[in-house]
C-alpha cells in the first residue's frame, strides 16, 4: 500500500505561481512513475505531468513551458512547480503514483483568479 498527502494548492492571480507538493509513504520501494492529474469543474481527470523513477518528465501540451515537475526520492516527494497560471488551470490537481496498482491523494484545490 501507499498513502500519497498532497501540499501547496490555493488561490492566486493570472501570472502567478503555485508549487504543488506530493509525500508518499508505504510501500514506497515498489513505486515507479508518479504525477499530477487534475480535475475542473464538470470535466474529466486529466493527465498534466508525470516523471519517471528515473526523473524523466513528461508534460500536457497545455501546460509545457510552464509547469516543472520534479522528483525528490530521498524525500519519498514529487513537486509540480506551476509558473504563468491561467483561469483555465483551476482545478483539484491529484497526486498520482503506479507500483502494480495506481495510488491518488485526496487532491489539492487550485484556483486562478483575479
Amino acid at each position: 500500500q501507499v498513502q500519497l498527502v498532497e501540499s501547496g494548492g490555493g488561490l492566486v492571480q493570472p501570472g502567478g505561481s503555485l508549487r504543488l507538493s506530493c509525500a508518499a509513504s508505504g510501500s514506497i520501494f515498489s513505486i515507479g512513475t508518479m504525477g499530477w492529474f487534475r480535475q475542473a469543474t464538470e470535466k474529466g481527470r486529466e493527465l498534466v505531468a508525470t516523471i519517471t523513477s528515473g526523473g524523466s518528465p513528461n508534460y500536457a501540451d497545455s501546460v509545457k513551458g510552464r509547469f516543472t515537475i520534479s522528483r525528490d526520492n530521498a524525500k519519498n516527494t514529487v513537486y509540480l512547480q506551476m509558473n504563468s497560471l491561467k483561469p483555465e488551470d483551476t482545478a483539484v490537481y491529484y497526486c498520482w503514483a503506479v507500483t502494480n496498482m495506481n495510488y491518488w491523494g485526496q487532491g489539492t484545490q487550485v484556483t486562478v483568479s483575479s
